[in-house]
């Protein structure tokens, strides 16, 4: 089917962290592209960056089994929608930001009536599932990349790709001095932040570990004082002398002289910080016994995995101990020792590694160039 030249540059993301990142996008593109009109699911911050919403994030994004069934619906609802505006000529090409579940579909369905996508967040399809591989290359015509690695491995299977950095390396981070000040942290001695996770399942099972830890720490003087780098609604059980500060997780890892991280983006943010950490997960059973089936890498932090080698301890194994979590964890809270040194040696290579601020605006200059066709 032969493609309109539609008004619109679809921009489309499914849950908080690409509305995030479809906000620092709009902005690049309102600049680089004054004249494209863009539209599409998203969130508040899309919104405040000028998108014009066709389905608010917080219907769409679930949690849960429950949560999911309730959900697909709303999804099929909203595939049927754009791909009725795709075939009336409605989009010139479409960003699609991570969401695989359901971008991988509609991805699909926008090519078959003319629309080039630009898929930006590739799946980590190099961690596990590497068979949807070939729906990628059906979704998407090109992928903005985020990890150094990832050019390589998608390249190697024949999908093109363009590495643009990823955002963390784009945050503004305060100093040490500054964090501890805003947070009333005294200037001097060892501080640990923690950092459990935010949603409810991960919370339940990392935080009786992570706080016990944080104890061990305080008892032995190995720390002065514990940051738990809490959400808005997020429970904390038995927190006692640890200090929950909500909603400022950049101060709480600036302040910090070592954290201990759940897996995610906050080690790449610990990274940036140049704060040494460890990383620990506790999964159930099954979850753990299905990871371990289909993982295909060596390593569950991103940090580990953009340095190709071990620069961070990392605990996920079952079962995950608070022994072995405090003993990596006693020498980077001393500022002076080999360990601590060396970590953040390596955190900068990382840092290095992720390209440099200004991934919204090279993933803006693509989607523009494909626009322009």
């Amino acid at each position: 089917m032969s493609r309109q030249a539609g008004p619109a540059l679809l921009l489309s993301a499914g849950e908080p962290s690409g509305d995030r990142h479809g906000a620092a996008v709009a902005l690049a593109l309102r600049h680089l592209a004054p004249h494209l009109t863009l539209e599409g699911p998203g969130g508040r911050a899309m919104a405040e960056a000028g998108v014009r919403l066709r389905y608010p994030v917080e219907r769409l994004s679930a949690i849960g089994f429950a949560e999911v069934l309730g959900s697909i619906p709303r999804h099929v609802g909203l595939y049927r929608t754009l791909l009725a505006d795709a075939r009336a000529g409605r989009y010139r090409a479409a960003i699609l930001i991570d969401y695989p579940g359901f971008h991988l579909r509609l991805g699909a369905g926008l090519r078959r009536h003319g629309v080039p996508v630009l898929w930006y967040v590739a799946p980590q399809l190099w961690a596990w599932r590497p068979g949807r591989l070939q729906a990628l290359r059906h979704a998407a015509d090109r992928v903005a990349v985020t990890l150094p690695f990832e050019s390589t491995w998608f390249a190697e299977r024949g999908l093109p790709t363009d590495f643009v950095g990823h955002s963390v390396a784009d945050r503004a981070r305060p100093g040490r001095a500054e964090a501890r000040a805003a947070l009333g942290v005294t200037p001097e001695g060892a501080v640990l932040g923690i950092f459990p996770g935010i949603r409810e399942g991960e919370l339940a099972r990392n935080w009786p570990l992570f706080r016990d830890v944080a104890r061990r720490m305080l008892a032995e003087g190995r720390a002065c004082q514990v940051l738990v780098a809490g959400t808005a609604g997020g429970y904390y059980p038995d927190a006692s002398p640890l200090v929950v500060v909500r909603d400022q997780p950049e101060l709480v890892l600036a302040a910090a002289t070592a954290a201990l991280v759940k897996s995610g983006t906050t080690t790449l943010e610990a990274a940036c910080t140049g704060t040494p950490l460890v990383c620990a997960y506790r999964s159930s059973r099954t979850t753990y016994a299905l990871a371990k089936r289909l993982m295909t890498v060596r390593w569950i932090s991103l940090v580990n995995l953009v340095a190709g080698r071990p620069v961070i301890p990392e605990f996920w194994h079952l079962p995950v101990t608070g022994d072995e979590v405090a003993a990596a964890l006693r020498p980077l809270l001393d500022a002076g020792s080999d360990e601590h040194r060396a970590q953040r040696s390596g955190l900068a290579e990382v840092r290095q590694a992720l390209g440099g601020a200004g991934a919204a605006e090279r993933v803006a200059r693509l989607a523009a160039e494909l626009a322009a066709r």
